[in-house]
Formats: C-alpha cells, sequence, structure tokens
C-alpha cells in the first residue's frame, strides 16, 4: 500500500511542484526513444559535448574560450573526436560567412591535440563541415576566392559582382598522418556559361549538367555563390557529396579521381573526371526546369543514409537531408533514392533531367510549432531502431520521432549567446544556434572500457524528474552493492547501512543544493533539515544513485 501511495505522491509532486521544463530534455519515453549519447556542439562557445538522453553530461571535449565552431565535429570509432573551429573575432578577416572556420583539429578522448590543419588568408578559408575517410583522412571545404577579373574571364556577368570578387568552393584532401593535402577538387575547373561567347567556359547550359552555370544566380550578387554547408563520403562508391544551398542542389562528385583526373572532365571510375556526375534538388541550375521543379530549399546535412549502429551503409544510393526551407510553416527531414547504375558506375539522365521524380520519404513533426522551421543549421539522422532524430538548428530544439510519427524524445540546447540558462527560461529563434546533433548508440566502438558516469546538466537550477518519473514498483529500488535505506519516504533524518568507510553526495531534485557527508561501514542516520520536501538522490559510495522521497 505504501508503495501505491508513494507512486501516487510522486506523479503528484512532478505535476505541481515542477512545470514543464523549458530547457534540456523536456520530453522522452523511455520505452520507444533510442537510448546513446548525443553530440552537440553549439554555437558562441568552444566546448563539444556529449550528453545521455537525460541531458547529462557524458564527456566533453574544452577549449579556450576566444574559439568557436567553425562548424562540426565528430566521434571516431577510436574515441578521436575531429573538430572545426575558428576565432572569435573574424569580422576583419578578407574571407567571411556565416559558416566560416580556420582549423580541423583531431584530439584523442582525453583532449590531446594529435593533428591541425590551418586554412585563413587573403585567398581562401575553411568553412562549415568536414568528412572523415575510413583511411583517416579528411576531406574539407573551402571558399577560393577569384578577382573581378578571374570572374569576368571565366564568363561571369558584371552585374553579378555586387563586391568586386567571387567565392568559388574546393574539397581538400588532408592526410593528418604526414600533413599533406594529397588530393583536391575545384569547382573553378568545371563551369559552363552562355553570357559571353568570347568568355571562357562558353556552352549551352542544359547540354552540359556536369558543368556549373557561373552565372545561376539566387543570392542577388553575393560572393558567397555557391556556400556548401555539407559533404560526406561513400566508401562503397567512391563518391563525394555536398549541399549547395544557393543552388537549392546536392552534387556528387567522383573520388577515385587523380588530382589532374579531378581538374579535367574525363577519369576516374565515372569516366567523367571531376565534372559532377549527380546533382538533384533544382534542374533550373542546370537549364533543365522552372521553379515549379524544385525540391530541395536550402538544405542542411546532406548524407548517405548510415546504419549508425555499425557505421555500414545502408543502401549505397540513398541520401537524407534537411529541407529548412521547404515552406514558411516548417522543416521536413526527406530521403531520397537516386538511380545510380552499378553496372555503367553512372547515373542515369532522363529527358536531360536527372531523378528521382520526389522524395522517397518525407517526414515532418507532428505539430506546425514555430521551433519546428529553421530556416539554416540543422540536421536529421535515421537511428538504427527506426525513429528519426532531428535538430532544428536556429531554436536549438531536438526531437526524435518513432515510425508512428510520434514524439518520443525532446530536447532544448539551454544555452543563451553560450551561457546557461536557468531550467524554466523561455528561449526564442538564434538564442541557442546549434549546428547539428548526432546521436551514438551505447554499442559504438569509442565507448568501449570508457568510464562514462553521468554529469551535470548544461541548464541551471536543472529539473530531473521528467528523467526519473517511474512507470512501476521495480524503478524505486533502493539498494545499492554498499548502501541499504532504511526507510522510503523518509521524513526527517535517512537511516542507511553502508558496507564500507566512505564519502556519499545528497542531491535535492533541482540539482541546486548538494551535501557530502562521510559515512561510516555499518548503520548511519542523517539529518535531511536543509532538504526540502521531494525527490532526493543520493550517490553512493560507489557512484550508483539511489533515490527517495522526502516528506515533511
Amino acid at each position: 500500500m505504501i508503495k501505491i501511495w508513494f507512486i501516487i505522491f510522486l506523479l503528484f509532486k512532478v505535476q505541481t511542484v515542477f512545470g514543464q521544463n523549458t530547457v534540456g530534455t523536456i520530453s522522452w519515453d523511455k520505452e520507444q526513444s533510442l537510448e546513446g549519447y548525443n553530440m552537440i556542439y553549439p554555437h558562441n562557445q568552444s566546448t563539444v559535448f556529449l550528453l545521455n538522453n537525460c541531458g547529462e553530461t557524458i564527456h566533453s571535449w574544452t577549449d579556450e574560450d576566444n574559439f568557436r565552431p567553425g562548424n562540426t565535429a565528430y566521434l571516431l570509432k577510436n574515441g578521436y573526436l575531429v573538430k572545426t573551429k575558428r576565432g572569435n573575432s573574424p569580422i576583419n578577416d578578407p574571407i567571411w560567412a556565416g559558416g566560416g572556420g580556420e582549423f580541423v583539429e583531431i584530439r584523442d578522448w582525453e583532449n590531446n591535440l594529435i593533428s591541425s590543419y590551418f586554412l585563413n588568408d587573403s585567398t581562401a578559408r575553411l568553412h562549415h563541415d568536414v568528412a572523415v575517410i575510413d583511411n583517416g583522412n579528411i576531406l574539407m571545404v573551402a571558399w577560393e576566392l577569384k578577382s573581378k577579373e578571374e570572374a569576368i574571364e571565366a564568363g561571369r556577368r558584371l552585374d553579378l559582382l555586387a563586391n568586386d570578387v567571387l567565392w568559388s568552393e574546393m574539397i581538400l584532401e588532408w592526410n593528418p598522418f604526414t600533413d599533406e593535402i594529397i588530393w583536391e577538387w575545384h569547382a573553378w575547373d568545371h563551369l559552363i556559361q552562355e553570357n559571353d561567347s568570347l568568355s571562357q567556359n562558353f556552352g549551352k547550359v542544359s547540354e552540359h549538367p556536369e558543368l556549373i552555370d557561373i552565372n545561376y544566380d539566387e543570392h542577388d550578387g553575393h560572393q558567397d555563390w555557391l556556400h556548401i554547408n555539407s559533404i560526406d563520403y561513400n566508401s562503397d562508391l567512391d563518391q563525394i557529396v555536398v549541399s549547395v544551398p544557393y543552388f537549392n542542389e546536392l552534387w556528387i562528385i567522383d573520388h577515385s579521381t587523380n588530382i589532374t583526373e579531378a581538374a579535367s572532365h574525363s577519369g576516374g571510375t565515372s569516366g567523367k573526371g571531376g565534372d559532377i556526375i549527380y546533382r538533384w534538388g533544382n534542374p533550373a541550375a542546370y537549364g533543365s526546369g522552372d521553379i515549379n521543379d524544385k525540391m530541395l530549399f536550402f538544405q542542411h546535412d546532406v548524407k548517405w543514409v548510415v546504419n549508425e549502429s555499425n557505421g555500414s551503409l545502408n543502401n549505397s544510393n540513398q541520401i537524407s537531408l534537411y529541407n529548412n526551407r521547404v515552406n514558411d510553416r516548417y522543416s521536413s527531414i526527406n530521403q531520397i533514392q537516386t538511380d545510380f547504375n552499378f553496372a555503367t558506375n553512372t547515373y542515369e539522365l532522363v529527358d536531360g533531367v536527372f531523378g528521382p521524380e520526389d522524395f522517397e520519404s518525407t517526414i515532418v513533426h507532428p505539430d506546425t510549432l514555430d521551433i519546428t522551421l529553421s530556416t539554416g543549421l540543422s540536421s536529421a539522422q535515421y537511428l538504427p531502431n527506426g525513429n528519426t532524430l532531428t535538430l532544428s538548428g536556429r531554436w536549438g530544439y531536438a526531437y526524435e520521432l518513432n515510425s508512428n510519427n510520434e514524439v518520443v524524445w525532446e530536447y532544448r540546447v539551454p544555452l543563451l549567446g553560450g551561457s546557461p540558462v536557468d531550467q524554466g527560461t523561455d528561449l526564442t529563434v538564434n538564442n541557442n544556434i546549434t549546428f547539428r546533433m548526432d546521436r551514438y548508440s551505447l554499442d559504438f566502438p569509442a565507448f568501449i572500457g570508457k568510464d562514462l558516469p553521468p554529469g551535470q546538466r548544461l541548464e541551471l537550477i536543472p529539473n530531473s524528474l521528467v528523467c526519473d518519473v517511474i512507470s512501476d514498483t521495480e524503478d524505486f529500488e533502493i539498494n545499492s552493492s554498499d548502501i541499504r535505506l532504511l526507510g522510503n519516504p523518509t521524513y526527517n533524518d535517512l537511516n542507511l547501512i553502508s558496507e564500507r568507510d566512505g564519502g556519499i553526495e545528497i542531491i535535492d531534485s533541482r540539482g541546486s543544493y548538494r551535501k557530502r557527508i562521510e559515512v561510516k561501514r555499518g548503520y548511519n542516520s542523517i539529518d535531511l533539515k536543509e532538504f526540502s520536501s521531494g525527490m532526493i538522490f543520493l550517490k553512493s559510495t560507489n557512484g550508483e544513485i539511489l533515490k527517495f522521497v522526502l516528506l515533511r
């Protein structure tokens, strides 16, 4: 009877003493959500965080305060972290736009620097994203500045040079073991234009979908003409996919070429050198459609669909993405099935257009809320249990949907301008912008042999009851391997039996008051007069967490 009363009491306390969480873990269906660790690298601060689904910090990689994300970080199977970063004040840099970076670093689990690459000068700058190849090399995206004269010579219209320069894009493959660039691809080598027959690259755009129209523009002549914001590598096909949001397209490039072939129109497995072997999302960008044919709208996080539990490709020709500006009410998570011909190593054109005609799947948050529309940033990840993890980046709002499109987990990054906020704070758009969230399953190889005790939540005055509401009496176990509680709930004193001498820690449900006490082996009675009624947590001498209720 006491247990039934106790559960009813606890649920009542959860609903009445604490309101709905506004930051950190907002809701969590433990039965349907995939258990794992979530990596975030929020803007306006310098730390990479690994959090459990309760929002507790499992591990982190800190940096000096004067650095910022540049923008991504990835955990490797060996426990190393690949991260991008930049200085905090880039305003006077020759090349700067949102997503700008400077460094790519490899750090071990203990945050020791293993290797580093830097690029930020008057001619080029790293930005946005990287992709790690199986051999340990890293593909990096960089802006490449072209002068007004170079742009006009290449066929760029003068009215599309508002700032008298043009930033093209390049991909550099860095070998971190030898600190060498061993392969590179330049968009500038694969241009076409039909504006000026006396300039370079003249031809009919619609007849050359493998080339990039230097005069296709959806950015009012801004120098950041393409703005590649994601890159991913397919080891099965030896191909690279990039997201080109100002063309509202994704492009696939053959990585099997050597450097000379990558600068040409022949060579490699595809036989097309460094030309685009597949593009999708906006046929108008290659002269084969109009606005009604557009499927992508400033998309982010374009990548091949992967089984995250083992890192293998689910299907070598499936690609997922976050479709940011699909309309003015919400963003969507989409998947396409490309028409790659494995026999000929080519992607098929039908009537001058790459297929498919439509998405393989579309996922949208079940509620049309402001925070489900993110005009930039953001990520989507298909999880091995069939769920989908999504981050609406401008709102720092992550949510997990099951196969029935039901929300089974929600998290709001609890930072305002990079600084922690109290639980209950109402954040708005751009307060806590975060580029991506990635979840790593518990069996991810990097975690083997690691000590992963749950630490503090990022928010201040945390309310842990979202994570601690219990579904059955078994969750109210009050014994650990070294502590046995005598009575739960308790009223004034906490009585326990300890198997050893040592220190224990008692914490209130908000995490705002802690008391460390030395206990002796055998019977102990602890005065709880400093604590208010509610759920209390006890961290035992061996680190296990016990829960009990204090009544007054």
